[in-house]
């Protein structure tokens, strides 16, 4: 055996249909479309969630919801990870740079800090917010939290 006498296995390879080739292949006239019908002509195309006519499943059920395009979205970072951060690298001055430099929010992530977890160490923090539960904790620690 070489590589010029090479051949797929027995059955593993199927023949296409070819269609519209005439009477005589047995797939001719219609060329497997059926008699009549949108989906018979060249060209067709539905729309999507088109339900032939019927109401479409996304009308037939009702609105909800409501999107306030003016909110702001913050990125919220806890107590325990600015106190990891304090035992892992030593930092105690907390801002958007530092925060940034460090991979928990991107250059322009509005940030919060969030009261969740335990903090032992004296911390200078500077976010765009604070939860109540985060300034009282930052502050009990002999900390600063200071808004933008």
């Amino acid at each position: 055996m070489d590589l010029s006498n090479l051949k797929p296995a027995e059955g593993s390879i199927k023949a296409r249909k070819r269609i519209g080739r005439g009477q005589g292949s047995g797939r001719g006239g219609t060329s497997t479309r059926g008699h009549k019908g949108a989906k018979s002509r060249s060209g067709y195309s539905s729309k999507v969630g088109f339900e032939g006519g019927q109401m479409p499943l996304y009308r037939r059920l009702p609105k909800g919801g409501f999107k306030n395009r003016n909110r702001i979205e913050f990125s919220g970072i806890n107590l325990d990870v600015l106190q990891g951060l304090f035992e892992a690298k030593g930092i105690s001055q907390f801002d958007p740079e530092t925060l940034q430099a460090n991979g928990l929010v991107s250059k322009a992530d509005r940030i919060k800090i969030l009261g969740r977890g335990a903090l032992g160490a004296k911390i200078e923090v500077k976010a765009h917010a604070f939860s109540a539960a985060a300034i009282k904790a930052i502050e009990a620690a002999g900390g600063v939290a200071t808004q933008i």
